[in-house]
């Protein structure tokens, strides 16, 4: 796989797609008091082919089933992830007012264009102890969300990232792409968007290093080993101790993806997820990846393959590729662009970089 990340390596380098976060954050926040609670919205004007792969034991969804590549509906209009565990799932309804506020949805009625029913997949993180935990999203929570949805949004202890914690270390939103060069799926962009908050490490005790730096090296994220003081007192945190965790996320691509591609594409983007946390899918958490194609891309290098075979499984190949990677790179820049919350350390303040 050679390509390079998007101008802004981010999920919205995948044309289409506009991203937006809402959250409430009280500086002097601690475990039980305060708000550290938010959620963040994918939004796909006019549509995106979608599907979703849960694997963790503990998930938290909504509309998930629809999505299967069996059933009828084949796009979404937007993904919600949030905090607020199973609470949280309220702040669909948010981005569902503002998008029919807007008329994007399934048309219903043909004389009627303000008639729709828009698609809004989500999925939880839980985050309720960091913070009060009576403070949870709500609708409004999802209507201003989806309303400050652009191509470019900040990273780290924000909207859906608020309140995460990513084993002993703060949490947070982080993203990433590659723009394909070469292949069956040369000038196709995929991205990815993660709300990191395993129960699982992401750094290498013996190291210092994120695990998701393992495809790339520590030198693309500009990082290196880090010292026997500073491992000393990384490793001395105590473990992450709630039952309930989950990585959540969005993996994209602007190819022309049939709801079976994007399922694979799904799959994939947990093998990202399997790099950067140990353990990843754990019991104790409801890691859940949704994928979304937009099409606005038209690969020109598809080989011709036996009739046995689907035509676009080259394409779909190389996207399955980069959609991991990219998982991985976002795990990373999540922990990296994480700053203390509620006492939880950063990855930054214990060993720099």
């Amino acid at each position: 796989m050679t390509g390079a990340p998007g101008p802004r390596n981010a999920l919205t380098d995948i044309s289409g797609l506009l991203v937006g976060h809402h959250h409430v954050l009280d500086p002097d926040a601690t475990r039980g008091s305060g708000a550290a609670t938010g959620c963040t919205v994918v939004r796909a004007p006019g549509g995106a082919v979608a599907a979703v792969d849960v694997r963790g034991g503990g998930p938290g969804t909504r509309e998930t089933d629809l999505l299967d590549p069996a059933n009828t509906v084949r796009q979404a209009h937007a993904i919600l992830l949030t905090g607020g565990s199973a609470y949280g799932l309220a702040a669909a309804d948010g981005v569902m007012r503002w998008l029919e506020e807007h008329g994007e949805g399934i048309p219903m009625d043909p004389s009627d264009p303000g008639r729709v029913v828009p698609i809004v997949p989500g999925a939880v993180i839980f985050d309720l102890p960091v913070g009060d935990w009576y403070t949870r999203p709500t609708a409004e929570f999802g209507y201003h969300a989806a309303e400050a949805a652009g191509p470019d949004f900040l990273r780290g202890c924000v909207g859906a990232g608020v309140g995460a914690q990513a084993g002993a270390l703060k949490g947070g939103i982080g993203s990433a792409s590659i723009r394909l060069e070469d292949g069956a799926a040369a000038g196709v962009t995929v991205g990815a968007l993660v709300v990191a908050n395993p129960v699982g490490s992401v750094f290498d005790p013996r190291t210092g290093l994120p695990w998701g730096v393992g495809t790339d090296g520590p030198e693309f994220s500009g990082l290196r080993r880090a010292g026997e003081e500073q491992l000393a007192a990384a490793n001395a945190l105590p473990v992450k101790s709630t039952v309930l965790n989950t990585t959540i996320g969005v993996v994209a691509t602007d190819a022309p993806l049939d709801p079976l591609g994007c399922r694979r594409l799904a799959t994939t983007a947990h093998d990202g997820l399997a790099r950067a946390v140990r353990p990843a899918h754990s019991p104790l958490d409801g890691d859940t990846f949704f994928a979304l194609a937009t099409g606005t891309a038209t690969p020109t290098g598809l080989p011709a393959l036996p009739a046995a075979f689907p035509g676009d499984l080259p394409l779909v190949d190389e996207l399955c590729t980069a959609a991991a990677v990219c998982v991985e790179r976002a795990v990373v820049d999540a922990i990296l662009s994480a700053v203390s919350v509620a006492g939880i350390p950063a990855y930054r303040e214990l060993f720099g970089g």
